[in-house]
C-alpha cells in the first residue's frame, strides 16, 4: 500500500473507533477526521468544505424545513385524527398506526414523523392495555422502513444517489427506491403488527408515575436573624450545593413565584419551596438554622397553597418522620392556587392556574443534548423547573441540576404552560402529554402540503434536480410563512449537516487514493470469492452491522465508494450494490444508537440497550431475505 492509502485507512479506523466509543458527537468526529485529511494532504485545503455545497447536504436541509412546515401547521395531526381508529382492537390499531407512520416517513423526515406520532402511540397503548414501549418500538421501526421508500425519506438515500451521480451514472429518481423499499416496508410492517410487537419487552414506561428520584418538595420559612437573609437565591443554592437540595419556588407576602430568578434576595419570613431528599433536607436546614414550615402557620396554609405535605416540625427530627409520597402526587398539589406577583421586574406575571406538569422526550440532535439544567438557564430563560429525569427507564445516579442530558432522556418539567410551549419550540423536545402545544391552521396546512407535493412533482418530472426543487419549496415556505422565518435555521439538524459535509470529502479521498478499491477487492476475493450474489449479501449485512453501531448516514457515506468498487471489480451493475447500501443503512434495528428514531423511544419506552435485538434481529433477517431476491429482479446484476 502507498503512504496515502495507509494514512486514509488510519484516519478511517480512528474515526470508526470514535464513532463506536460514543463519547464524542458524530459530527465532531467526522469534522476532526476531515481536518486530519486536510493536514495530511489527502484532501486539498481548497476542497475541504465543498461538502457543505453538495446537493445531498442541501436536499437534507431543505427536507427538514419542509417537514417542519407539515408539523407546525398541523397537517399531520389532521391526517392522524382521521386515519387512526378510535375504538378498534390491537391488530387494527397497530396496523393503522404503522401504516400512517410508514407512509409519512416516505415523504417527510422520518424522525419528524416519529416525533409527531409518539403522543398518539402512547395514548393508544393505554387504550389497548399495552405498555408504551410495545407500541413505540413497532412505530419506530415502521417509520425507519418507510424512509427507505423514496429519495427524500432518509439521508442515506440521498447520499447513495449523490455517489451514483459522482460515479457518472446520474442521480436516482424520486421513486427508484420504491420497488425494493415498498416491498421490504410492507413485509416488515406486516411482520411487526401480526407478530413482532409481541417480541417487544413489556417494560413499564418512564412516565409520570415512575418519576420518583427520592426527593421531597416542601416549604421552609426563613426565621429572623437567619444567615440566609440578604443572600440571593443563587448564593443560597451555592451554600447548600453539597446537600443536593434546590429551590423550586418562593412564597412572599402570600404571593407565590415558581422558578424565581436567581438574583432575588431572601428576606425574613420568606417561604422557600425546596426539593431535596430527606437526609439532604435536614442538612440544608441546619446550614442556615431554618425549619420546615408548619401547616396553617403564618404565611399561609401549606395544603391550601397547593404545596406538598410537610411533617410536624415541632420536633428536631421532623424531616426524618415525613411520610414519603410519590412525586406526581406531591406536585399535583402544587398546581391549584399558585399565584405569581408582579412586584419584581425579574419575574414575568403568570396565571397561577396555568402551572402544569409535562413529560418531554429529548430528541436526538436537540439543542439541549450535552447541557445541564444549570447551563440551560431553565429558570432565568424559561421560568421552568426540571423535577426529574429518567434515562433508559431509570432515574440517573447523579445530581439533577448538573446532569448532562442525552438523546432519549425523559424529562418531567414543571412551570407555566406558556413557558413550556416556548421551551418545546426552541429545543425541539417532544411533549408526551396532550397535544395542545400548537394550534393547527387549516389554510397553512393545505399550503405546506401543496409545497411539498409540488417539490416532489418537479423532481419526479425531471424539471429540476432534487436540491434545486426542494430549495424552491423552502423559498415558498419562507414567503408564505408556513414556517416562521425565525425558525427556519433552527429547524435544520446542524449536526447531521456537518456530519454529511465532512464525510463527503473523506469518501472522495478514499476513492482518489485507491483505498476504496483495496477494500472492495478484499471483500470480493477473500469473502465473496468472486460470487456477485454473495458479495451483494455481504455488503448489505456489513452496512446493517455498521449502522447498528454508528450513524446510518455516516455508514452510507463510508460504504458507497466500497460498493461501487466491488461492482467494478466484478463487472456487474453498481446500482444493485448501491441499493443494498441504502437498504442496509436504513435497517438498523439491533441497538438504540443506529437510528435517531430508535434513540428517541429509549426513555419513553423504558427500554434498555439490550432490548432492541428481540424484535430487531428477526426483522433484519427478514429484510435481507426479502430484499436480495427483489434487488436481483429490479436491479439485475
Amino acid at each position: 500500500m502507498t503512504q496515502s492509502q495507509v494514512l486514509v485507512f488510519s484516519i478511517l479506523a480512528a474515526m470508526l473507533v470514535l464513532f463506536l466509543w460514543g463519547r464524542l458527537r458524530h459530527d465532531v468526529v467526522a469534522f476532526a477526521a476531515l481536518m486530519a485529511c486536510v493536514v495530511t494532504g489527502l484532501v486539498p485545503a481548497a476542497d475541504a468544505f465543498d461538502g457543505f455545497a453538495h446537493p445531498a447536504v442541501i436536499t437534507v436541509a431543505c427536507v427538514l424545513i419542509l417537514s417542519r412546515g407539515l408539523h407546525d401547521t398541523g397537517a399531520v395531526d389532521w391526517l392522524a385524527r382521521r386515519v387512526m381508529p378510535r375504538a378498534a382492537g390491537r391488530l387494527t390499531s397497530m396496523a393503522a398506526l404503522l401504516g400512517i407512520g410508514t407512509v409519512l416517513s416516505g415523504f417527510m423526515n422520518n424522525v419528524g414523523a416519529m416525533a409527531l406520532l409518539m403522543p398518539i402511540a402512547i395514548q393508544m397503548s393505554h387504550r389497548l392495555d399495552l405498555t408504551p414501549g410495545q407500541v413505540l418500538m413497532p412505530l419506530a421501526f415502521g417509520t425507519i422502513m418507510g424512509g427507505m421508500t423514496t429519495l427524500i425519506g432518509t439521508p442515506p438515500n440521498l447520499i447513495v444517489s449523490s455517489f451514483r451521480n459522482d460515479a457518472g451514472f446520474g442521480h436516482f429518481a424520486m421513486f427508484d427506491f420504491a420497488p425494493v423499499g415498498v416491498a421490504v416496508a410492507l413485509a416488515g410492517v406486516a411482520f411487526i403488527f401480526l407478530l413482532g410487537w409481541r417480541l417487544v419487552p413489556a417494560r413499564e414506561a418512564s412516565g409520570g408515575e415512575s418519576f420518583d428520584p427520592g426527593a421531597y418538595v416542601t416549604e421552609v420559612r426563613i426565621p429572623p436573624k437567619s444567615k440566609a437573609i440578604g443572600l440571593t437565591l443563587r448564593q443560597f443554592e451555592n451554600e447548600i450545593e453539597d446537600t443536593d437540595a434546590s429551590i423550586i419556588g418562593l412564597l412572599r407576602n402570600h404571593v407565590r413565584m415558581m422558578a424565581p430568578h436567581g438574583g432575588r434576595r431572601i428576606k425574613e419570613n420568606d417561604i422557600l419551596v425546596l426539593e431535596a431528599e430527606v437526609e439532604a433536607l435536614a442538612e440544608a436546614l441546619a446550614v442556615f438554622d431554618i425549619k420546615l414550615e408548619e401547616k396553617g402557620s403564618a404565611g399561609g396554609d401549606a395544603s391550601a397553597d397547593g404545596v406538598a405535605d410537610t411533617s410536624d416540625s415541632g420536633t428536631d427530627d421532623g424531616a426524618e418522620q415525613r411520610r414519603k409520597s410519590s412525586l406526581p402526587a406531591r406536585l399535583e398539589r402544587l398546581r391549584p392556587g399558585l399565584r405569581t406577583g408582579a412586584n419584581d421586574h425579574t419575574d414575568r406575571p403568570r396565571n397561577g392556574d396555568d402551572i402544569v406538569l409535562r413529560e418531554l422526550a429529548v430528541l436526538p440532535g436537540s439543542a439541549i443534548v450535552g447541557q445541564s439544567a444549570t447551563e440551560l438557564g431553565l429558570r432565568t430563560r424559561f421560568e421552568l423547573n426540571m423535577l426529574a429525569v429518567s434515562r433508559e427507564g431509570r432515574p440517573p445516579q447523579t445530581r439533577l441540576r448538573s446532569l448532562k442530558l442525552k438523546s432519549g432522556d425523559l424529562l418531567l418539567m414543571h412551570g407555566p404552560s406558556e413557558a413550556l410551549f416556548e421551551f418545546v419550540k426552541e429545543t425541539g423536545c417532544v411533549p408526551l402529554g396532550e397535544r395542545a402545544l400548537h394550534m393547527p391552521d387549516a389554510r397553512l396546512a393545505f399550503i405546506s402540503v401543496a409545497i411539498l407535493l409540488g417539490a416532489i412533482a418537479i423532481v419526479t418530472a425531471g424539471l429540476l434536480p432534487a436540491a434545486a426543487a426542494f430549495a424552491l419549496g423552502v423559498l415558498a415556505t419562507m414567503v408564505l410563512r408556513t414556517v416562521p422565518l425565525r425558525k427556519i435555521y433552527m429547524t435544520i439538524d446542524w449536526p447531521v449537516i456537518v456530519l454529511l459535509a465532512a464525510l463527503i470529502p473523506i469518501a472522495g479521498a478514499m476513492e482518489a487514493t485507491g483505498a476504496a478499491d483495496i477494500l472492495a477487492r478484499f471483500m470480493v476475493d477473500a469473502i465473496a470469492r468472486g460470487n456477485a450474489i454473495v458479495a451483494l449479501g455481504v455488503i448489505m449485512v456489513k452496512t446493517m452491522f455498521l449502522s447498528d453501531l454508528m450513524n446510518n448516514a455516516a455508514t452510507a457515506a463510508v460504504l458507497c465508494p466500497i460498493a461501487i468498487g466491488i461492482a467494478a471489480n466484478l463487472g456487474v451493475n453498481p446500482d444493485s450494490f448501491l441499493m443494498a447500501v441504502a437498504i442496509g443503512a436504513s435497517c438498523a434495528f439491533l441497538t438504540p444508537i443506529g437510528h435517531q428514531n430508535a434513540t428517541l423511544i429509549l426513555g419513553p419506552g423504558g427500554f434498555r440497550f439490550g432490548d432492541y435485538w428481540r424484535l430487531g434481529l428477526p426483522l433484519e433477517i427478514l429484510v435481507v431475505a426479502i430484499s436480495i431476491p427483489i434487488l436481483l429482479i429490479v436491479w439485475p446484476l
